[in-house]
């Protein structure tokens, strides 16, 4: 599982590197959830290994001046390991 949130923050908009985020972690087929602090998405670890590779490059490319990044791994029932 890989948590994510991309700065800076805008309150009217989506700016390119939240959609850009989006964007890599939806082309790599993982479940997401977009919550009121950041957007989490589950998937296997390789899925999710090369979706973050790609979710950083695209962001930085886009204008993002912070990405936090918060990768768990799940037990077999959601919960980290």
């Amino acid at each position: 599982m890989v948590e994510f949130t991309t700065e800076p923050f805008e309150l009217d908009t989506f700016p390119a590197h939240a959609v850009a985020a989006r964007e890599a972690v939806d082309a790599a087929g993982l479940d997401v959830s977009v919550g009121p602090f950041g957007t989490g998405a589950e998937g296997e670890a390789e899925q999710v290994l090369a979706a973050v590779t790609k979710l950083l490059r695209e962001t930085l490319d886009a204008g993002a001046t912070r990405i936090s990044v918060q990768v768990s791994v799940l037990g077999e029932e959601g919960g980290t390991a």
